[in-house]
């Protein structure tokens, strides 16, 4: 590790898992997500990255395949299957709470907390979310709710999902704006106004450490990966660096 001037840098490369672990172990200390867990609502929809902040904040693994509604695999935009889907994990005061989560989120107040994962994510830090239900599927449901009471809307999605323009995405998506498919036709439903974490503002809400992306891809294993350097205090950075190792070697999702 270089040292300068009391400022040390380091150097590694993340999986599409440990990134994911990484940004669920980061959503899960948000301090607006501890306050609504223990105080308010938290609401956390279908997904795979979600899974993740569902582990870290139970404490316990989960059939992260079935924690996701809407999934692209194989080469193919396709859909779990509803019997097989296990339903958003929701919080409300402290506790897991068995009510739908549409009658949570009807009591939604500013302090309370809607997670949803997305399939992009642009330079502008704009998310989108693909959507193959023509009534717009979770953000369909959700959204305008939340827009209108000023909720919080955390999006976790990592860097290997950045795309040049989600706005351009959009305008072209559709279900019935397409001619062929291979899998599911889908729309892209654009967030806005939503408090974006990737691996870049995991590192930065874990430790003390500014973070940039240096690469992306790999092989063998690699694909997807999203290559990083930090840099901050010595102490931090070490810290950071013994985060990461302690995440290397997350299994892939299968």
């Amino acid at each position: 590790m270089a040292t300068i001037n009391g400022e040390a840098k380091a150097l590694f490369s993340l999986t599409v898992a440990e990134g994911k672990r990484l940004i669920g172990k980061a959503v899960a200390e948000l301090p607006v997500v501890k306050k609504a867990y223990k105080h308010g609502r938290l609401i956390i929809a279908n997904g795979i990255t979600n899974a993740y902040i569902v582990e870290e904040i139970l404490g316990q693994p989960i059939e992260k395949m079935r924690y996701t509604a809407g999934v692209v695999t194989q080469g193919q935009y396709s859909a779990t299957r509803g019997e097989n889907r296990m339903a958003p994990v929701c919080f409300e005061d402290g506790k897991q709470s068995n009510h739908p989560w549409p009658d949570i989120l009807d009591e939604f107040t500013a302090d309370d907390v809607f997670i949803k994962g997305a399939n992009a994510i642009d330079p502008a830090g704009m998310a989108g979310v693909l959507v193959g239900a023509p009534n717009g599927g979770t953000c369909g449901l959700a959204l305008g709710r939340l827009y209108a009471r000023g909720s919080h809307v955390i999006v976790p999605v990592s860097r290997e999902k950045l795309i040049p323009s989600v706005e351009a995405a959009v305008r072209q998506l559709g279900i019935h704006a397409l001619d062929d498919s291979l899998g599911m036709t889908c729309g892209m439903v654009p967030i806005v106004g939503a408090t974006v974490i990737t691996e870049i503002e995991a590192l930065s809400t874990l430790f003390r450490v500014e973070a940039l992306q240096v690469s992306a891809g790999g092989v063998g294993g690699s694909e997807g990966s999203v290559g990083l350097l930090i840099r901050g205090d010595e102490e931090e950075v070490a810290a950071a660096m013994t985060c990461i190792r302690n995440i290397k070697g997350e299994p892939a999702v299968s």
